[in-house]
């Protein structure tokens, strides 16, 4: 027999004889008069209140440790905000309440009643008047001198992650924060937040391979969304100038550090502007953030220290190529000295590969890595923008930008295409990729074209990776961390 399963049965005799006792193990009528966090506020701005004389307080949460001395006891418990200690002596909750408070272990919900009253080491303690079993735990804490320090198990059991690890915890709070403070940018700069459909007839919005699903009644597949993308422009055409929805994605890809299958996202249109437009307004709006996270712009992320104040750096895809990624500026727009320079750096890049997606490719290998600081790169190639607008200066490129910050892609956003025309030709473009083996690429969507048929104003849009930005703001180096309950492998 293990250790947990001899610690389960002992408990399981305790939790009989407790029973015996016809004291109930999940009670649910005992009401808290304040947290341990607001407790703290109290003693921190009205001290003369408390004393053992003083007000009583009604506090209830998670036993984690606990000291016994014979007649009285320590115990530090915690709830949801902050752990407190209590004091608890025989002579003061009577001796059947005492023998219970033996019974119990780590790990048990308690609920405990009475004033505040500091040790002699200064910490103020509440000295219970009454005690009362909340919730019996049937299985025993992680050790905490150990913790758990297994990813495997952290993110398989994010509950005990939590209960254990307040850096974990921090995470996730931070996270509602961020969550929180950019839906209020875009409310104060006057957009709408709005929902659109998980499941779509056709996946599109972007290039990855989806999930697919059955609806029984309609006797139809449906897609689990890879974007909103073509919803949300659909009620630009519809008249709402200023949207966005904090949404969930599905795209059937591997899992590593930066990709989860199940991702959040944040994607807002803008009738009436461009992608320049939305590059400021990213700009301020994560400046605004990081601000607000961290009380200025300037964060610590995995040995790097990241500026968010505005005024990043813009600068082109074939600038880029060149003073960042080392290759001529004469071999940029000739193929066959690309796909040379590929192999000869040992980059893997297939001959079929367009120019635009060769130029992409050697991008991601040469450039992404070394853009630490926010870093707005323009002018992406059509092949590999299918629903961005051309440039008017250039017809081979896009009025696109992607915003990578610590080396990794962070937002995508464009000049949106509103002739339907031209989007009807991006569609069959994508086809014939898809016809040519590339399973990612778009399915043409004609009711979207026809929707632009109806016009759509001048648009810019853009997608910003949630969890990625809370990595960045949590200095947290895998995806996983950031979310809390992550796709794993079966064990079995």
């Amino acid at each position: 027999m293990d250790k947990d399963t001899r610690i389960i049965q002992a408990r399981k005799e305790k939790i009989t004889a407790i029973k015996e006792k016809g004291i109930p193990l999940y009670p649910n009528d005992f009401k808290i008069s304040c947290t341990v966090a607001q407790l703290r506020h109290i003693i921190d701005t009205d001290p003369s209140s408390l004393g053992e004389n003083g007000k009583t307080f009604k506090l209830a949460g998670r036993m984690m440790a606990i000291n016994k001395m014979g007649k009285s006891s320590f115990v530090r418990f915690k709830d949801g905000s902050d752990q407190m200690q209590l004091y608890i002596q025989k002579n003061k909750v009577g001796e059947d309440t005492y023998d219970l408070f033996k019974k119990l272990d780590i790990g048990d919900f308690i609920g405990v009643s009475g004033p505040l009253f500091q040790t002699k080491t200064g910490e103020w303690t509440i000295l219970a008047t009454d005690f009362r079993l909340l919730s019996k735990a049937l299985r025993p804490l992680p050790e905490k001198f150990h913790g758990i320090k297994d990813p495997e198990k952290r993110y398989r059991q994010r509950y005990l992650d939590l209960i254990m690890n307040d850096g974990t915890r921090n995470i996730f709070i931070t996270r509602s924060k961020i969550v929180s403070a950019m839906r209020r940018f875009f409310e104060e700069h006057d957009f709408m937040e709005v929902e659109t459909p998980m499941m779509q007839p056709l996946p599109g919005g972007a290039e990855a391979t989806p999930f697919k699903t059955w609806h029984n009644a309609l006797g139809m597949e449906l897609f689990l969304r890879i974007a909103p993308e073509l919803y949300l422009k659909r009620l630009v055409v519809g008249g709402f100038e200023k949207v966005f929805e904090i949404n969930r994605n599905f795209r059937n890809e591997g899992v590593s550090t930066r990709h989860n299958p199940e991702f959040t996202m944040v994607e807002f249109y803008q009738a009436y502007a461009d992608y320049q437009d939305l590059m400021g307004l990213t700009e301020n709006m994560f400046a605004d953030i990081v601000e607000k996270i961290s009380g200025n712009t300037v964060i610590e992320y995995q040995g790097h220290t990241i500026d968010f104040k505005p005024g990043w750096q813009r600068i082109s895809m074939m600038e880029s190529l060149s003073s960042i990624g080392g290759i001529d500026p004469e071999m940029i727009h000739d193929t066959q000295s690309l796909l040379a320079f590929a192999k000869d750096r040992q980059i893997q890049i297939t001959k079929t590969e367009s120019h635009g997606k060769i130029l992409t490719k050697l991008f991601d290998v040469l450039v992404e890595p070394k853009l630490i600081q926010p870093t707005f790169i323009t002018g992406y190639p059509v092949e590999v923008s299918p629903l961005s607008r051309k440039s008017e200066s250039d017809p081979n490129l896009t009025d696109r930008f992607e915003l990578f910050i610590a080396g990794r892609e962070i937002a995508n956003g464009f000049s949106e295409i509103n002739d339907p025309e031209d989007q009807h030709n991006r569609f069959l473009m994508q086809v014939r990729q898809r016809d040519e083996g590339n399973d990612e690429a778009h399915i043409m969507d004609a009711d979207y074209v026809e929707a632009l048929e109806y016009g759509m104003p001048p648009t810019a849009g853009e997608g910003i990776g949630i969890d990625r930005l809370v990595m960045l703001l949590t200095d947290a180096a895998s995806i996983r961390e950031v979310i809390l309950f992550p796709h794993m492998k079966h064990t079995h």
